[in-house]
C-alpha cells in the first residue's frame, strides 16, 4: 500500500508539473476517498488545494472527511467562500468542532454563522466541551425512543431519520426527561415481531459522561464490543453518541503517543514544533533573535580560521599548491558535518535514535565517517598525484581529507545532541557550530601536516 501511494504521488506531481490537469482530474476521481485523502496529505501545501478542486462535489466531500484536521484547516483557508461553506455544511457537528479548533477567529465565526439554527446549535454544543473529552468528539445526532412503543413504530422512525444519522447500529431508550434507560441493537429490531414492544428488547445501558477522557471511552467501547457509546450529561440525559470511527482514531493516536513518549520524543516534538513555528511564521525580530547569534559564531569563527591561514603564511609561500586545496579540505569537512547533523535530527524526530544509547550510535557514525574518509581520501590522492605529481603533497591532502571527514561525522552527531541537551535550538545552531569548528580544526590539521611533512 505504501509503495502504491509513493507511485501515485510521483504521478500526481508529474501531471501537475506538466499541467495535464484533465488527466489528473480523471485519476484523482477514480481513487477511493480514504486513499486519495492520504495522497492529498502527502502533497505540497500549494498543490493540495489544486487537486481537491479537481474532484467532483460528492467525491470531494467524502475525501475531506478522511483528511487530517491540520490539512482540512489549510484547505478551508485556501477555498473561496462558496467552496468553504459547501464543505463545512456537509460535515458532521463533531467534525466541524475539530476543524474549528485552530481556524482564525474571523474564519470560524463566518463559517458558524452560515449554518442553519439547528446545525449551529449542534455544532456549538460539541464545541462547548473540553478538547479531548468525549463531549468534544461525540456526534449530537442520534436516534432515541420512548418506552412503550412497538417495534413497527420504531422501524418507521428509523426509516424516516436514518439518512441524517451518523450511526444507527445502536438505538437508545429515554424517559420523559431524556435520561437514558436502555439501548437496542438494530439487528434485534429488524428480526423481532413488529407488534412487540421495544421494552422487551431493551438492554441495560452502558454509557459515558461528556467530561470523560475520549481515550477512556474508546477503551470502554473496545471492552464492551460496542460500535457506539451513548454520552450523557451530569443529569444522565442523553446528549450524543461516541462512534467507532472516533474510537479507532483516538486509540491509534494514543498508541503512537505512547510509543513516542517511551522514546522521549513527545516533548522533543512539541518543542521543535514551537521553534519551527517561530522560525517560519514568527515576527522578523523573533526570527533574528534566534538566527543572528549562531551566524555571529560563524562570522567570528571564519575570521579566526583566516588567522590560522595567516599563521602558516611561510608554509603557503614555500608550497603554493597548498592554497589550491584549502577549499577542498574545508568543503569536505563542512558538507559531511552538515550531512551527519541532518541525519541525526531526522532520525531523532522519527524515533530511530535512542538518546540513552547515544554513544553506541555515535561510535557507529564515527566509523561510517572513518570509512568515507578512507574512500574519499584515496580518490583525492589519485587526483592530486595526477595533477601535481608530488607524493608528499598527495599524502598531505589525502590524510587531511581522511581526518577532516572522520572528525566532521563525529561533530555532526555530537553537536546537535549537546545542543538538544542544553535546550538550545539545534535547527538554527547545529550547522553554524559544526562548520565553524570543522573549518578551524580542518585547517589546523591541514597546515600542521604540511609543516611536518614539508
Amino acid at each position: 500500500m505504501e509503495l502504491e501511494k509513493v507511485e501515485v504521488l510521483k504521478t500526481f506531481r508529474a501531471l501537475i508539473q506538466e499541467h495535464q490537469l484533465e488527466t489528473l482530474k480523471t485519476q484523482a476521481n477514480d481513487l477511493e476517498p480514504y486513499f486519495l485523502a492520504d495522497i492529498i496529505e502527502g502533497l505540497e501545501p500549494r498543490t493540495q488545494s489544486l487537486v481537491f478542486r479537481l474532484l467532483s462535489k460528492d467525491h470531494a466531500l467524502e475525501v475531506f472527511e478522511y483528511i487530517e484536521v491540520e490539512t482540512q484547516q489549510a484547505l478551508i483557508q485556501s477555498f473561496t467562500d462558496a467552496e468553504a461553506l459547501n464543505v463545512f455544511k456537509s460535515l458532521e457537528p463533531d467534525d466541524r468542532a475539530a476543524l474549528m479548533d485552530e481556524l482564525p477567529a474571523k474564519v470560524a465565526k463566518y463559517l458558524i454563522q452560515s449554518l442553519s439554527k439547528k446545525e449551529k446549535d449542534l455544532t456549538t454544543l460539541v464545541m462547548g466541551y473540553a478538547s479531548g473529552s468525549a463531549g468534544n468528539m461525540m456526534t449530537p445526532k442520534y436516534l432515541s425512543f420512548k418506552k412503550g412503543i412497538s417495534v413497527a413504530e420504531a422501524l418507521e422512525k428509523i426509516r424516516k431519520n436514518a439518512k441524517d444519522m451518523e450511526t444507527i447500529y445502536h438505538l437508545y431508550v429515554t424517559n420523559s426527561t431524556r435520561q437514558i434507560t436502555g439501548y437496542l441493537d438494530l439487528k434485534d429490531i429488524l428480526t423481532s415481531n413488529p407488534e412487540s414492544l421495544i421494552d422487551e428488547l431493551m438492554q441495560e445501558p452502558i454509557y459515558a459522561s461528556v467530561d470523560d477522557d475520549a481515550v477512556d471511552v474508546a477503551r470502554l467501547m473496545q471492552d464492551s464490543d460496542l460500535v457506539a457509546m451513548p454520552i450523557v450529561d451530569k443529569d444522565t440525559r442523553l446528549v450524543g453518541v461516541f462512534t467507532v470511527d472516533d474510537a479507532m482514531d483516538v486509540l491509534s493516536d494514543e498508541a503512537i503517543e505512547t510509543a513516542l513518549t517511551s522514546s522521549g520524543l513527545v516533548e522533543f516534538s512539541s518543542r521543535e514544533e514551537d521553534r519551527s513555528k517561530v522560525l517560519t511564521t514568527g515576527k522578523l525580530s523573533a526570527i533574528l533573535r534566534v538566527r543572528i547569534p549562531f551566524l555571529l559564531i560563524t562570522l567570528f569563527g571564519t575570521m579566526f580560521a583566516g588567522t590560522v591561514i595567516a599563521g602558516f603564511e611561510e608554509t603557503l609561500a614555500s608550497v603554493t599548491a597548498l592554497a589550491f586545496f584549502i577549499p577542498v579540505v574545508m568543503a569536505m569537512g563542512g558538507n559531511v558535518g552538515s550531512q551527519s547533523s541532518t541525519i541525526f535530527t531526522r532520525a531523532l524526530a522519527l524515533g530511530q535514535i535512542d538518546t540513552r544509547r547515544f554513544l553506541k550510535q555515535w561510535r557507529k557514525e564515527v566509523f561510517v565517517g572513518f570509512s568515507m574518509g578512507v574512500i574519499l581520501g584515496l580518490i583525492a590522492a589519485s587526483v592530486v598525484y595526477l595533477w601535481q605529481a608530488d607524493l608528499e603533497l598527495t599524502l598531505i591532502i589525502a590524510t587531511s581529507i581522511f581526518l577532516s571527514i572522520t572528525l566532521a561525522t563525529a561533530l555532526g552527531f555530537m553537536i546537535p545532541f549537546i545542543l538538544m541537551k542544553l535546550g538550545v535550538d539545534q535547527a538554527a545552531g547545529a550547522i553554524p557550530f559544526i562548520t565553524t569548528i570543522q573549518d578551524i580544526l580542518g585547517l589546523l590539521v591541514y597546515f600542521l601536516l604540511a609543516l611536518w611533512w614539508l
